[in-house]
């Protein structure tokens, strides 16, 4: 079984987001970047089926500039055995992004492409559904369980209503929940061992995709800061601020 996995370079969760004073986007100079936390969750699912046997290939790609080796490398010591960047220089949304990885996954044939289920940077969490109608392959979102029987994967995914047991035909689109599994840390001579692994860098021009922009930003702004809270003496004078204050009863 071989398994692709997509990888998203994302500023580091551990960083204050910053806006640039044209209010263009987010400043990202000299900023901390890392693999999308719930990527890391589909690499590390995918190297645990590698490591049962049930897995014979682990494929990562990622999409950007050239600095998205890192990522992708990061995923090659962790246990993936080799990368593909899709090299632009250009912000692709989600459509795009589903579409290129069309294409690979014409190209490298695999039984079963794994995803986060949402970047933390636009927080869009629709690369996996899109990619699934792309192929009309089934799809398992936000999987917090998985499990692997010859021709078909048993996945559990939370709902409002509690937890959903689903089974799937392979091949299929899966896109990974925090919840699935604790992501390894690299060894040194593993970080050593996928400086050597093979990974191909390929201009997006030579897809042939059109990756033009469906959405326009017109402004991005910071948070409003949120005010302090009001302490109250007792119940009766939390409902009158309720009512004649914030009046909402």
């Amino acid at each position: 079984m071989k398994l692709l996995v997509a990888v998203k370079r994302v500023i580091d969760y551990n960083v204050q987001i910053r806006v640039k004073s044209d209010q263009t986007g987010v400043d990202m100079d000299n900023v901390k970047m890392s693999m999308n936390p719930p990527d890391e969750n589909a690499v590390e699912e995918a190297i645990k089926l590698k490591d049962s046997g049930v897995a014979t290939e682990v494929v990562v790609v990622s999409i950007g500039h050239e600095k998205c080796q890192d990522t992708i490398r990061s995923a090659m010591a962790m246990g993936a055995d080799r990368g593909i960047l899709i090299k632009t220089e250009d912000l692709i949304e989600p459509l795009a992004v589903a579409k290129i990885l069309k294409a690979i996954v014409e190209k490298e044939q695999p039984d079963m492409v794994l995803l986060g289920k949402q970047a933390i940077d636009d927080d869009s969490n629709q690369t996996g559904q899109m990619l699934s109608a792309l192929l009309n392959w089934p799809q398992g979102c936000f999987i917090s369980k998985l499990g692997v029987n010859d021709k078909t994967i048993t996945i559990t995914r939370e709902i409002d209503e509690g937890l959903e047991h689903l089974e799937i035909q392979l091949p299929a689109v899966v896109t990974c929940d925090l919840r699935l599994n604790e992501p390894r840390f690299a060894s040194l001579p593993n970080i050593m061992k996928a400086k050597k692994k093979p990974l191909d860098v390929i201009a997006i021009e030579n897809l042939e995709i059109d990756i033009s922009p469906r959405v326009k930003f017109l402004k991005v702004e910071e948070a409003p800061v949120r005010k302090g809270g009001t302490m109250v003496a007792d119940v009766k004078e939390l409902i009158q601020k309720l009512k004649y204050e914030a009046k909402v009863i």
